[in-house]
């Protein structure tokens, strides 16, 4: 599996694109190698599964939030992800399944510090605002936390200031253009994989 992305990874390289996003069925081998003893480069595979699964409610997003969950839960020391680490892992999924698992942290009174914070810069959460409110209501100390931070901004207000000048450059295309011109009907099967398809803008 990693022969082949890399491989995928090169390919891309030479186009001056991105790699795609791991499949589920890419994440699950790659959980799969992270868990045995025989793989000799874990942290690359940590970095994959930090860096090339894509968030939100994507099938490979749910497989990466289940096995760090599953991480937290059960404290392995032979773990090659700590409880601390996977929990900041998840904070970096923006939303979609990762969400119910920090929620769910929020009772565990060794986690729910880390995972309050993790909620805190998380805004893609939709119905579940209601569960982490119920929490707040049911005096759970980190709900209320993470709703007050909500509240104030604070996702935003840690933001990066914006610089006093941006520099940016124009394209003018002479002539009309439409849509066509951005987004080539001869070229319509790569628009899945958007930076392949920008290759054909213009």
């Amino acid at each position: 599996m990693l022969e082949a992305y890399n491989k995928h990874v090169d390919e891309r390289a030479e186009k001056n694109i991105p790699p795609k996003p791991l499949t589920a069925e890419q994440t699950q081998e790659l959980i799969t190698l992270l868990t045995s003893k025989t793989c000799d480069d874990k942290h690359a595979l940590v970095q994959l599964l930090a860096h090339r699964v894509p968030p939100g409610v994507d099938p490979a997003a749910k497989i990466k939030a289940d096995f760090l969950y599953q991480q937290i839960k059960e404290e392995n020391p032979a773990s090659i992800i700590a409880p601390q680490q996977a929990i900041e892992l998840l904070g970096t999924m923006q939303g979609g399944y990762n969400v119910q698992p920090l929620i769910h942290l929020l009772d565990d009174p060794r986690w729910a510090s880390s995972a309050a914070e993790q909620l805190s810069a998380t805004l893609l959460i939709f119905e579940k605002f209601k569960d982490v409110e119920e929490k707040a209501k049911q005096g759970n100390a980190w709900a209320q936390k993470v709703i007050q931070s909500w509240a104030d901004a604070e996702w935003f207000l840690r933001r990066p200031a914006l610089p006093e000048k941006i520099t940016l450059k124009v394209f003018k295309v002479t002539g009309e253009t439409n849509t066509d011109d951005l987004s080539p009907a001869p070229e319509a099967w790569s628009r899945p994989d958007i930076p392949l398809h920008a290759l054909s803008m213009l």
